[in-house]
């Protein structure tokens, strides 16, 4: 079966890509700049968003489309022109994977699209699933809430989507968690803001494996929370890493600080969800790593 992965050269991207691979599939990795970069048997790369650009040529028969590409949420303050590079990074890569697909005499039959659990509301109290119609009020939840829109796009092309809401999502070389073990590593961790912010994470593995798990499961479709079934408030999490580091867990960030030093984007560490992933656990898909614990272990042991 043939894949084409938009944003497959980042850091879910790459996981994906193993993923799909090691189970037998043909990737096609959509990239701006192809210079460098070797073919194989089963993964090429496909020159898309340029100028001379003809993507839909190299993608025929293309069964499953994937997008994962869009701008890091983490590479720097947001200020309006970068929010609005945020955004506009996510909505563009969408509309052209719609417009690829249309030009296809064979249609996909699955397009997979990434999103964020930002969807949701803030909340401490509330714990929320793919049922829950809630949306959230904050640029994050706007940016998703039109993301998913361009993305539902295919759906009237006859072709089943899947909106796969990540949560915080752990991985040793990028991502949030080394920006939240640094801390630790150099003795100085502890509780941010109040510490119950609630953190819906899941560990990279789950991620990909998850990925595969909507692809070849054909009655899944609409919002997926790819979240492991056990979130931790950030206090909790902040004393799993310590235990695992085998650091202290003492030092107090007040919220004051943090919104002064990194103004909206704060709201990554000081705002959060209780996100839970009903509809994976309805279809029986097995998280590798369930809890904080195992997913930390894996990681740092």
């Amino acid at each position: 079966m043939k894949v084409a992965i938009a944003g497959g050269t980042g850091f879910v991207g790459r996981a994906v890509t193993v993923e799909l691979l090691k189970n037998g599939y043909d990737v096609y990795i959509l990239t701006r700049h192809t210079n460098g970069k070797t073919n194989t048997e089963h993964k090429k790369y496909v020159k898309w968003m340029t100028a001379d650009a003809i993507p839909e040529q190299d993608l025929q028969d293309v069964e499953v489309f994937i997008n994962l590409a869009g701008e890091s949420l983490n590479s720097g303050r947001w200020t309006e022109e970068r929010k609005q590079r945020i955004l506009d990074s996510r909505i563009s890569s969408t509309k052209e994977i719609i417009r690829i697909i249309e030009q296809l005499p064979n249609k996909p039959e699955v397009f997979v699209n990434a999103s964020a659990i930002g969807y949701y509301p803030i909340s401490n109290t509330e714990a929320f699933t793919e049922s829950s119609t809630a949306v959230g009020s904050s640029f994050l939840a706007h940016t998703v809430k039109l993301w998913e829109e361009v993305a539902q796009q295919a759906e009237a092309l006859g072709i089943r989507t899947v909106l796969t809401r990540f949560g915080v999502i752990l991985g040793k070389e990028d991502g949030a968690l080394p920006r939240m073990a640094l801390p630790y590593q150099l003795f100085a961790g502890g509780k941010i803001g109040s510490g119950k912010q609630w953190m819906s994470w899941i560990h990279m593995t789950d991620v990909a494996r998850a990925i595969l798990f909507t692809i070849e499961n054909k009655d899944i479709r609409g919002p997926v929370n790819v979240t492991a079934p056990s979130p931790e408030t950030m206090d909790q999490l902040g004393k799993a890493l310590a235990k695992t580091l085998h650091r202290p867990h003492w030092l107090f960030v007040p919220s004051i600080v943090l919104k002064i030093v990194l103004g909206e984007m704060s709201t990554l560490v000081l705002d959060g969800q209780k996100v839970l992933p009903e509809k994976l656990l309805s279809h029986q898909f097995t998280f590798r790593f369930p809890d904080i614990e195992s997913a930390l272990q894996d990681i740092y042991v």
